[in-house]
C-alpha cells in the first residue's frame, strides 16, 4: 500500500499519460494480489457430512457456516449474522438482531424464521443429531429429545423477518459462546424441500453462510475448495478467494507435499518433529482436546465386562501409564499431561482464578506409579478370580501420531500389569466411531475436544445416556451435581463452579475415563500465511481474517 501512495504523491510532476500507465498497473498488481490468494491445506479424512445438523464437528466448516456471532481470537464471541444480542434481566430470554445485510450463498436474505427452522430441525429426534444434547437448558428441548414434546415447543420463535426470540429453562452461563457455534447456524427450510433427499449430499446441494462457501465436495471425495463468499455479509474483510483441501492420510505425504509446495500447512508426526523442531517453518497450535481411555462398563464380554466395572482395574491401567514420557519423548510435539478429564486453558475459577484443571485433580489417579499400579492390578484380579485378562484396545488409525500411542499403551501395560494380553484394533476413523457408538467395543481410545469455554464442554459427555458417552458409565451422583450447577446453582457463578468441580473429581477419582494427554499439534507452516485464527475450543480454525503475504 506504502508504494501506491508514493506514486500518487509522484503523479503530481508526470504526465497524464504516465499516471494512466501507473493506474493499469497498480489494477494489474492488486489483480495478481487476489490471484495469489489461495490457501492449500490438508485433512486427515473425508468429510463425512456438510448437515450442521448431522456433523460431529465443525472445525474446517465454521468457515462456511456462521451463527448469531463467531469465534474471535481466544475464543471470544466476535460478530455474526446477528447484529446484536440482548438478554433479559433474569437471564432467560435472549433477543437476536439480524443483519439486513445477512445473505445465503444464493444472494436470498437470511431470516429469522430460517434460524427458526434450522433448530427444530436439528433438535427433532428424527433427525438423530449427535449434538442435540447442548440445546440443554434452552426451553423444552430436553422434553424434546426425549419425544414427550413436538420441535416446535422449542423456546425459540421469529419476531417479524429479523429478530430471533429465545426463550431459556434458566440461564446458560456459556449462552453467548456457545451461540458462536455452527451448530445453531440457520438453514433454508424451502432449499432443503427443493433438494429433498440431495440437501447436504455434495457441495452444490447446499447454501452457505459463512466467509466462505464450498465447491467440489461430492460427499466421498478426497479433495474439496472453499471458495469467496461474495454475498458474506463482512466479504471485505474476507482476503483468501480460495482453499483447497485434500486428504493426506500420512505426515510423510504431508511432509512431501509441504516441500513440494502443495500445502501452506502440514501437521508433523512425533518422528518429523524430533527432526523438523529447529526449522524455521515449526510452529505449535494447542487444544482443549483431551485423549482418554473409554471403558465399556457394558462389554459384551462378561470377563471383559467384569474387570472393566472394577476400580482397581481401571485405576491400575491408568497409574501404568507414564505420560510425561509419552508426551515429550514419543510424541515431542508439546502435547501436555493431563490433570483430569478436563482440558486445561479453558476455564477459570471465578473468585481465585485457578485454572479448572488444577482444581480438579485427585492425587493417584493419573500419576506413573508402577508400585501403585501393580498393587491395585492384583486386588483387581482377585476380586475376578483371575491372574489373567485379555483385552482389545479400538482405536483410529488416522490421527497424527496413532500408532505411536496404541503401541506405547500396549507396551506399558504388558510391561507393568502382569497377565495381561492386549490387542490392537487400529481401524480408519468412522468404523472405529461406529463401533464405540454399538457398544462394540473393550477399551476405546477417544477423546473430547472443547466446544466453548466452560468445564460443561466436558461435563455433558459423562452424564448418563448420553450419545458420547460410550462406555456407559452412570453415576446417580454426578448426574445430581451437573443437574444443581444447570438448575438451582446457574445464577451463582461460585457455587455452579463447585458443583462442577465436585463432579470432575468423582469422575477422575472413579477413572471412569482414563485421560491420556492434551493435544498440541506441531505443523510446518509457509511464513507467507499470516492471519489465521486458531481456537483451543469450539470451531477450531478460522481463515476469515487469513491471507498471503
Amino acid at each position: 500500500m506504502s508504494k501506491f501512495k508514493k506514486l500518487a504523491a509522484a503523479g503530481l510532476s508526470v504526465s497524464a499519460a504516465l499516471l494512466l500507465a501507473a493506474c493499469g498497473t497498480n489494477g494489474a498488481a492488486q489483480k495478481a494480489s487476489r490471484d495469489k490468494q489461495v490457501l492449500n491445506l490438508s485433512a486427515a479424512a473425508p468429510l463425512d457430512t456438510i448437515d450442521i445438523s448431522k456433523a460431529t464437528g465443525y472445525g474446517q466448516t465454521g468457515n462456511v457456516f456462521e451463527s448469531f456471532y463467531r469465534l474471535g481470537k481466544k475464543g471470544t464471541p466476535a460478530p455474526g449474522l446477528a447484529k446484536e444480542g440482548q438478554v433479559s434481566k433474569n437471564g432467560k430470554t435472549w433477543a437476536f438482531k439480524i443483519r439486513p445485510n445477512a445473505k445465503w450463498s444464493n444472494g436470498e436474505k437470511i431470516t429469522a424464521q430460517d434460524f427458526v427452522y434450522s433448530w427444530r430441525r436439528t433438535i427433532n429426534p428424527k433427525t438423530a443429531s449427535p449434538y442435540s444434547y447442548l440445546f440443554s437448558g434452552i426451553k423444552n428441548a430436553d422434553a424434546i429429545t426425549a419425544g414427550k414434546k413436538r420441535p416446535s415447543s422449542l423456546g425459540i420463535s421469529a419476531k417479524g423477518q429479523d429478530t430471533v426470540i429465545v426463550k431459556l429453562d434458566k440461564p446458560i452461563a456459556y449462552f453467548k459462546v456457545l451461540m458462536a457455534y455452527p451448530l445453531f447456524g440457520p438453514q433454508n427450510e424451502a432449499f432443503i424441500k427443493k433438494t429433498g433427499k440431495k440437501y447436504a449430499t455434495s457441495s452444490k446441494y447446499m447454501l452457505y453462510s459463512g466467509p466462505f462457501k464450498m465447491t467440489g465436495w461430492k460427499g466421498t471425495n478426497d479433495s474439496w475448495s472453499f471458495v469467496k463468499n461474495g454475498q458474506y455479509w463482512d466479504k471485505q474483510a474476507v482476503k483468501l478467494q480460495k482453499i483447497n483441501y485434500q486428504v493426506v492420510k500420512t505426515t510423510n505425504t504431508g511432509y512431501q507435499l509441504y516441500q513440494q509446495g502443495k500445502l501452506d500447512l502440514t501437521p508433523l508426526s512425533s518422528e518429523q518433529v524430533k527432526q523438523l523442531k529447529t526449522s524455521k517453518d515449526y510452529r505449535t497450535y494447542g487444544y482443549s482436546y483431551v485423549a482418554f481411555l473409554a471403558y465399556n462398563f457394558k462389554a459384551k464380554d462378561p470377563v471383559v465386562k467384569k474387570a472393566l466395572n472394577n476400580k482397581d482395574i481401571r485405576l491400575a491401567m491408568s497409574l501404568a501409564l507414564d505420560r510425561k514420557t509419552l508426551t515429550t519423548k514419543v510424541f515431542g510435539d508439546g502435547s501436555t499431561v493431563p490433570k483430569g478429564f478436563v482440558s486445561s486453558g479453558l476455564a477459570y475459577d471465578p473468585a481465585s482464578k485457578r485454572d479448572f484443571a488444577d482444581e480438579q485433580e485427585v492425587a493417584n489417579t493419573v500419576d506413573y506409579d508402577e508400585k501403585l499400579a501393580e498393587k491395585h492390578w492384583r486386588a483387581g484380579l482377585k476380586a475376578l478370580g483371575s491372574k489373567k485378562l485379555t483385552i482389545t484396545l479400538l482405536a483410529s488409525n488416522e490421527s497424527t501420531n496413532a500408532d505411536a500411542l496404541t503401541q506405547y499403551i500396549q507396551s506399558q501395560w504388558t510391561k507393568v500389569l502382569e497377565g495381561i494380553s492386549v490387542k490392537v484394533s487400529s481401524i480408519p476413523g468412522k468404523n472405529a466411531y461406529a463401533k464405540a457408538s454399538d457398544g462394540d467395543f473393550d477399551v476405546y481410545v477417544s477423546g473430547w475436544g472443547g466446544d466453548f469455554n466452560d468445564p460443561m464442554t466436558f461435563m455433558q459427555i459423562m452424564e448418563s445416556g448420553t450419545s458420547y458417552n460410550y462406555g456407559k458409565w452412570t453415576s446417580a451422583k454426578y448426574d445430581a451435581l451437573i443437574k444443581r450447577a444447570l438448575n438451582q446453582d446457574a445464577n451463582d457463578p461460585q457455587k455452579r463452579w463447585d458443583d462442577l468441580v465436585a463432579a470432575a473429581r468423582l469422575v477422575n477419582s472413579e477413572q471412569a475415563i482414563t485421560p491420556i494427554y492434551q493435544q498440541t499439534t506441531a505443523y510446518l507452516q509457509k511464513s507467507k500465511v499470516k492471519g489465521v485464527i486458531h481456537n483451543n475450543a469450539g470451531t477450531q480454525w478460522s481463515y476469515k481474517y487469513a491471507y498471503i503475504q
